[in-house]
């Protein structure tokens, strides 16, 4: 979880769920695609089977055709066929043409002899006709000496013939004895075969007058019919049925259209091949995918893992332990990156103990420098006194005067050695409760000579009520610090006020002077090392001043005044004791 409470994906995931989106978009895109480029070629396909489903049916057509214009003009040619049809016997005409139609004829094929108009004088082989009198032979008749080929009714049934007319020579010109008809009729039989011949293209035969021969089923046979329009070429029927349809113009004995021939191809293979395309494709997908999963999680692992290491090595070193590691492996990013890391640990680790050592040496020059702030006042009043013991002529009250002050002197060092001393065996004095007048009491007593030698007054006034909890001797140096620098901004005389103010839970202690006051130059640095106004000194005072009253709980500040200095101690005020 992160900070904000909600699920965060680690980075393993993340690689993890992009590049399986990614793979998973990619084959998606690559499989609807595959699958459009099929139903294209599988259409085209289609189209391509369809069309040379009817060139077949060409074929085969004409060469049924083909042979039946063949035969007949042989029959036609013929002397003894001629010579029979001369006699006009009935008998022999059949006969004759019986005796040679048997020896050349197709199976299935019709073969008639007919007089110029059209009646049936013999019925040789196939189906004969239900008819003595043949129309189309007189339709014909125009177009004759040439032989007629065409898609007539009879019956209701369709046929297509051949009519070939059979001359002699007479005194006049050739003359027109008979007329061979042949033919087949275009049937049910005829069309499976067909359909068998043509590479299973299923065919629709439709003339006025005649029956439908198809080779499909009635309901779609009648589907199909009702939604073609006439036009040949191909044509796609969707509904009810789905075909491609290519369409042919029969035409009839007087060369005009007659009917129509409509090969169709059912759309089923098309349909059954992009199921199988797309049960295979989706097979496929879910393999890949989980095939993709899994190298992507193993390569993200492997990416993932140097990162691990690093994140876990950068958490040491966040929580100070300089000594964290990462192993380093290859010359790639990673590689260089764990390097990197590694030297950036040892130079924070090496900084770190450099850091160490120079805070070690910093914090005994602050110490040293600390005693020796704190000494020079005492060290100076002993001085001070010994040197006015020497060279004065001292009474025996200022003799004792002197004595007391080299004594409190002496007090005060003995104090600040055995606090050092406490310090560097370990033995820190904690803080205790007393009464904060006690406190600034000790710090004017020890004051007082030095404003008495420079005519300085020190008024003060504490509520002897006011508890507080501190280290005495700490803040008794504070408050003797505050009074030693109004004394030395005072050397020709003035006045020196210390009060204390209680509000809540706290209590502040002015101490204020009538000295020149604060220059406003380093009136906003005043409580920084080395900054100070006097002649002499250090500058260390109020800034460790400062600090020793900050560890109390408190603070210390400057106050504007109209005149003078004045600095404000602000203690924490000890709670009430229980009874």
């Amino acid at each position: 979880m992160n900070v904000s409470g909600q699920p965060r994906l680690s980075l393993l995931w993340k690689i993890l769920l992009a590049t399986t989106l990614t793979v998973t978009v990619v084959l998606a895109f690559t499989a609807w695609l595959v699958r459009d480029q099929m139903v294209k070629a599988l259409t085209l396909d289609l189209e391509t089977s369809l069309r040379a489903g009817f060139d077949a049916y060409n074929a085969t057509w004409r060469s049924r055709a083909d042979n039946l214009r063949a035969l007949s003009m042989v029959l036609s040619t013929m002397s003894d066929v001629r010579a029979a049809f001369q006699t006009n016997d009935r008998a022999t005409i059949r006969d004759t043409a019986g005796e040679i139609w048997s020896r050349v004829s197709q199976s299935g094929a019709i073969f008639l002899v007919t007089d110029p108009q059209g009646r049936v004088i013999a019925s040789l082989g196939g189906d004969p006709l239900q008819t003595d009198n043949l129309a189309v032979v007189r339709a014909a008749s125009h177009r004759f000496p040439d032989q007629v080929e065409g898609f007539s009714v009879q019956d209701g049934c369709l046929y297509e013939l051949v009519i070939t007319p059979v001359y002699v020579q007479t005194n006049n010109g050739l003359g027109l004895l008979n007329v061979l008809v042949a033919g087949f009729a275009v049937d049910q039989a005829l069309a499976e075969d067909l359909k068998r011949r043509t590479g299973a293209s299923d065919f629709i035969f439709q003339a006025p007058g005649a029956h439908v021969v198809s080779t499909m089923p009635e309901e779609e046979t009648a589907a199909i019919l009702a939604a073609y329009h006439g036009a040949p070429g191909l044509l796609r029927i969707q509904s009810p049925v789905d075909v491609d349809v290519l369409s042919s113009t029969l035409n009839g004995i007087d060369g005009q259209p007659f009917g129509d021939l409509l090969l169709v191809r059912s759309y089923e293979p098309v349909r059954s091949g992009i199921r199988s395309l797309q049960h295979r494709l989706i097979w496929i997908w879910g393999t890949a995918i989980l095939a993709a999963a899994l190298a992507s999680y193993l390569i993200a692992l492997r990416i993932v893992r140097p990162v691990q290491q690093l994140d876990r090595a950068a958490a040491r070193i966040s929580r100070q332990d300089y000594s964290a590691r990462v192993p380093e492996s290859g010359n790639d990013e990673l590689g260089r990156l764990a390097r990197s890391f590694n030297q950036m640990s040892a130079s924070i680790q090496e900084a770190r103990d450099e850091a160490l050592r120079q805070e070690r040496i910093h914090t005994i020059a602050r110490l040293a420098t600390s005693i020796v702030h704190d000494l020079r006042n005492p060290l100076a009043a002993i001085y001070g006194g010994a040197e006015m013991m020497v060279d004065g002529d001292l009474n025996e009250t200022q003799m004792r005067r002197v004595a007391q002050n080299i004594y409190r002197s002496s007090r005060v060092i003995k104090d600040l050695l055995q606090e050092l001393s406490d310090v560097s065996r370990g033995r820190l004095q904690g803080p205790e409760r007393c009464l904060l007048r006690e406190v600034v009491g000790a710090a004017v007593e020890a004051q007082t000579p030095l404003a008495e030698q420079q005519n300085v007054t020190v008024a003060w006034n504490i509520d002897p009520s006011i508890e507080v909890v501190l280290e005495r001797a700490r803040m008794e140096r504070v408050f003797i610090n505050l009074l030693n620098n109004a004394l030395e901004a005072m050397p020709g005389g003035g006045s020196i006020t210390v009060d204390a103010i209680r509000a809540g839970d706290q209590v502040t202690v002015r101490v204020s002077d009538t000295g020149p006051g604060i220059p406003p130059e380093i009136r906003k640095k005043l409580f920084e090392p080395f900054v100070h106004s006097a002649k002499n000194g250090l500058g260390l005072g109020l800034a460790l001043s400062r600090r020793t009253v900050q560890a109390h709980g408190g603070d210390l500040l400057v106050e504007s005044a109209p005149r003078g200095a004045c600095f404000c101690v602000r203690l924490p005020v000890a709670p009430p004791e229980l009874s």
